[in-house]
């Protein structure tokens, strides 16, 4: 009797598991996507890769550097083979470290899914006005009033080619979504997964070691093209850090669809997200001080003033060239 109830257990335990949430998915690793130690042929020409280097970026039998612990640098790999999944995952396994202290290091890296691919620029690393999809790994805060979001700060944008990244502001007017993720100079490993399945876009983070998997970024209705490129840029400015990429593993979900939502699935020229709604938009803005208050209502009424007193001038002159004429 104790063999079937044990069966039974184990039967529950895999019904309740929460690796079981996606119904139906099917995970396949695509190796023509993915790079994995040691990184064998990694920026060589010919077919031994599928990756591309670009600037500063270094490759150890370990880790590929995409920036060192140095000012002023750059550095991404590009996958060379275009996606034609309709739905799949990307996980990372990333390493964020250096000798600056907190809040005093930099910048951060950036995970594309996009149309161009090994273009430098000023967004990570990689350029702006871009078409497709950019997951920023943000590890400075640039904008002075930062009272919303704790750094590091993970955040997703999509754009069409028409917006531009706003740095000064760490990317807030565009952003659709983010989490912080504490992810400087642990002991532990840390990953991120990006997820696009059924048109709805997840990122999760696992960065406290203990194997757990926690949400981060959820949008639906994302609307992103088959063809676009898998990528990861990093930079560094004034400040530094070294931003390490150990792994990249891309899968292919395959998931059973309705007839509705087949029908749905029409071809996406242009990247976009429907109905749209920016992070920003939720913002409670500050209200004015009763300082500031004082100084619009005094300045409001001796402006008001200075105008009666011009009118009052005027219909004077007015009255006396209108005296003139009767004599």
């Amino acid at each position: 009797m104790a063999l079937p109830w044990l069966l039974l257990c184990c039967l529950l335990a895999a019904v309740l598991s929460p690796g079981q949430a996606d119904s139906g998915t099917e995970e396949y690793l695509k190796r023509e996507h993915s790079l994995v130690k040691p990184y064998q042929g990694v920026g060589a020409t010919g077919s031994n890769t599928h990756w591309d280097l670009q600037g500063n970026t270094m490759v150890t039998s370990h880790f590929i550097r995409l920036t060192p612990d140095l000012q002023s640098k750059q550095g991404a790999i590009w996958n060379r083979v275009a996606c034609l999944m309709q739905d799949w995952e990307v996980q990372v396994h990333f390493k964020v470290h250096g000798q600056g202290k907190k809040n005093l290091n930099g910048d951060g890296f950036a995970i594309w899914y996009t149309k161009d691919r090994m273009q430098p620029g000023t967004v990570f690393g990689s350029k702006d006005l871009f078409s497709g999809l950019g997951i920023f790994m943000d590890t400075y805060p640039n904008e002075e009033k930062q009272q919303e979001r704790i750094f590091p700060y993970i955040s997703a944008m999509v754009n069409n080619g028409s917006l531009s990244y706003d740095h000064s502001r760490d990317g807030r007017p565009i952003t659709i979504g983010g989490c912080t993720a504490l992810v400087r100079n642990l002991n532990h490993d840390t990953f991120v997964v990006i997820r696009y399945l059924k048109r709805r876009l997840t990122v999760m983070i696992n960065i406290e070691g203990k194997n757990e998997w926690k949400d981060c970024i959820d949008i639906p209705g994302v609307k992103l093209p088959l063809g676009y490129y898998f990528g990861i840029s990093s930079a560094t400015g004034d400040l530094t850090d070294n931003h390490d990429i150990i792994s990249v593993k891309v899968y292919q979900l395959t998931v059973q669809r309705t007839a509705e939502e087949t029908e749905l699935d029409d071809i996406v020229l242009v990247p976009s997200v429907d109905n749209l709604k920016f992070e920003d938009d939720d913002l409670d803005y500050e209200p004015m001080s009763g300082l500031t208050l004082f100084f619009i209502v005094f300045f409001s009424l001796v402006g008001l003033m200075v105008l009666a007193v011009i009118g009052i001038i005027v219909f004077q002159k007015w009255q006396e060239q209108s005296r003139k004429r009767f004599y």
